[in-house]
């Protein structure tokens, strides 16, 4: 999910990403799933210091056990995609200007503290990645997952092709530009396969979630929704949407009690059995002599 939180995840609209300058290759190059060719990319001045480390590349000493506990011997790639967010990020409008000095421990490490929900070689799908958050993240410390980052907006697409070319992570990542009822529908497709994890960073309350992911997820995969004191409100509020969507009951998690200063709060979901599908507008689809997924 983006760290910004400015532009609606209602607008699909192809937009032209605002700079080009972190890599050569425009997201129709690697984004799957998008039904129309990438638009060019609108050019901006490019910046003297991009793909080098700025202020907020190294994590606060106050955090630095905490990252190196997380990211390992990656910590190189994790503190280059610290300096890409809060720079070009900022640029291109994935990141919100007030996030940079706190792209470690709000964003980062929060994000880094939910890979132990995920079994070994996990196939993960990032819904509304925005600028790669859980996603990215998750790739980055557990380098044994397949992670798809799925969001409909192309400047946004466009941009985590490119960070995926700057870090040369691309090989156990893929991106596919659409929204998450579309590419249940039609999964073939986009190229995406059921998933063992769906991750999330707090888009939409749980009874949404619970529509647009679950059926996402292969039967018994794991719905994990990043959210924070909301969460014990909405277990309570929208246990009945959930099972209604085919899942077993919600229940709340903490990660990183002990190794960050504020504990990543989760609310999961077990896809327990296939339901009649939606459509994108929210009609139940025809089923036309086939079950529903």
């Amino acid at each position: 999910m983006t760290a910004r939180g400015s532009d609606s995840d209602r607008d699909a609209t192809p937009q032209a990403a605002r700079s080009p300058s972190i890599g050569s290759r425009s997201a129709g190059s690697r984004a799957a799933g998008s039904r129309s060719e990438a638009r060019p990319l609108a050019s901006v001045p490019p910046s003297d210091n991009l793909g080098s480390f700025n202020e907020f590349a190294v994590a606060p000493p106050s955090l630095r056990t905490a990252a190196e506990f997380y990211f390992g011997d990656r910590m190189d790639l994790a503190e280059r995609y610290a300096s890409l967010l809060t720079s070009d990020g900022v640029l291109r409008g994935v990141i919100g200007p007030r996030e940079a000095g706190r792209i470690w421990e709000r964003h980062l490490l929060n994000c880094a503290a939910i890979a132990p929900a995920l079994p070994h070689e996990a196939y993960v799908i990032d819904v509304g990645s925005g600028a790669g958050l859980p996603g990215i993240v998750l790739a980055l410390v557990r380098p044994d997952i397949h992670v798809v980052l799925v969001e409909p907006l192309l400047r946004r697409t466009a941009f985590l092709a490119d960070i995926l070319d700057h870090l040369g992570i691309g090989s156990r990542i893929d991106v596919v530009r659409g929204r998450a009822e579309e590419i249940a529908a039609r999964p073939t497709m986009f190229h995406v396969k059921p998933a063992d994890v769906v991750a999330v960073r707090a888009v939409a309350a749980l009874d949404r979630l619970a529509a647009w992911c679950l059926p996402l997820l292969a039967v018994g995969g794991r719905l994990v929704a990043m959210k924070g004191t909301s969460a014990s409100d909405e277990v309570a509020a929208h246990g009945e949407a959930v099972a209604l969507a085919g899942g077993g009951t919600p229940t709340i998690h903490r990660y990183g009690d002990g190794t960050l200063p504020e504990p990543t709060v989760t609310i999961e979901v077990i896809r327990e059995r296939r339901v009649a599908r939606t459509a994108p507008d929210g009609r139940r689809a025809e089923r036309r002599g086939r079950r529903g997924r």
